[in-house]
């Protein structure tokens, strides 16, 4: 008669794979944590303070309002540009045909004396301008506006 064999006794799971992978990595230490958490707030706090303060620091910005083609050689582009009070702006506007393909442009000139009657001091001013084009136009945008170099 024979016995059946014996499985030989196993180590533990936590010996055995610390054996073949290696002891377990060390945590971090509350001072590490309390570090890392004070460099990630600074940083957000400075990403807010940049992102609340980068538009009011002397852009222009724009934003288109409506468009009319009266007929085939001429496009009416109404647009709206926020710009600091007694800044000269210039802004290209465009007229596009049904392939988006550019059928008229042109820039146009806003001078610094240029104030409305308006609820935030003349910053905004309401624009419109009457471009020319090749053939029918089936939108009209303002491409960008800038201050000009004196």
């Amino acid at each position: 008669m024979t016995s059946p064999d014996q499985p030989a006794p196993s180590a533990p799971a936590d010996t055995s794979l610390a054996n073949r992978y290696g002891a377990k990595k060390q945590g971090l230490t509350p001072r590490a944590k309390r570090i890392i958490a004070g460099a990630a707030l600074a940083v957000g706090i400075g990403f807010m303070a940049w992102v609340s303060t980068s538009n009011a620091l002397g852009g222009v910005t724009f934003k288109d309002i409506g468009y009319s083609t009266p007929d085939g050689t001429l496009a009416e582009v109404d647009f709206q540009v926020t710009r600091e009070p007694g800044t000269e702006v210039k802004c290209a506007v465009k007229a596009l045909d049904s392939k988006y393909a550019v059928v008229g442009w042109k820039v146009v000139d806003i001078p610094a004396e240029a104030t409305e009657d308006s609820s935030d001091g003349g910053r905004t001013l309401a624009q419109r301008v009457s471009v020319r084009t090749e053939s029918l136009s089936v939108s009209g945008v303002v491409d960008s506006c800038w201050v000009p170099k004196a």
